[in-house]
């Protein structure tokens, strides 16, 4: 019978066990909506010596577009609890190799971006920092032609790099 019962216990505690899952939600977000209730994000321009001009709208809409999906912040054109300012302040290409021939066979692109970040409600969470991303692409394609894709991966990257730095505390 002390068999029994010593097996049941087990078996239940076992089941209990497996049951029993811990959940976490990573979403990047650590911001106390008590204190903070909105954010504005101003217009980042162009300010780079070589000039894409979609790069801005593409940046724009990804930076929005992040703290709308990953946030409760209401956002606001104006008196934001969080603001983001900034401008877009470098998008250079540099030879990366050189093919056995003496021509550039990989070309690397960079973009930067020049964020100042202010937190109303912790001003000591205030910064003004610049966050930039890589990416390559084979010298036997012309820039024109991958772009597009080559900037939005870089936004892609700058965005979530923003975004940890002012919400996530990372």
């Amino acid at each position: 019978m002390k068999k029994i019962a010593f097996l049941i216990f087990n078996f239940s505690f076992l089941i209990l066990l497996i049951s029993c899952t811990v959940s976490y939600k990573f979403n990047g977000a650590s911001i106390d909506y008590t204190k903070t209730k909105t954010i504005q994000i101003d217009n980042f321009p162009i300010r780079s010596a070589y000039v894409w001009a979609p790069m801005q709208a593409i940046f724009q809409n990804k930076l929005t577009d992040l703290y709308a999906s990953q946030t409760k912040l209401k956002q606001v054109k104006k008196g934001g609890d969080l603001v983001l300012a900034g401008e877009i302040t470098g998008f250079d290409q540099y030879n990366k190799g050189i093919s056995a021939d003496g021509y550039s066979s990989q070309v690397q692109l960079k973009m930067t971006v020049n964020v100042r970040f202010t937190n109303n409600a912790r001003h000591e969470d205030d910064f003004e920092r610049q966050f930039s991303a890589t990416t390559e692409y084979d010298a036997s394609l012309q820039l024109i032609n991958v772009q597009e894709e080559l900037v939005t991966q870089m936004v892609k990257d700058i965005t979530e790099q923003i975004f940890n730095s002012t919400v996530a505390n990372w």
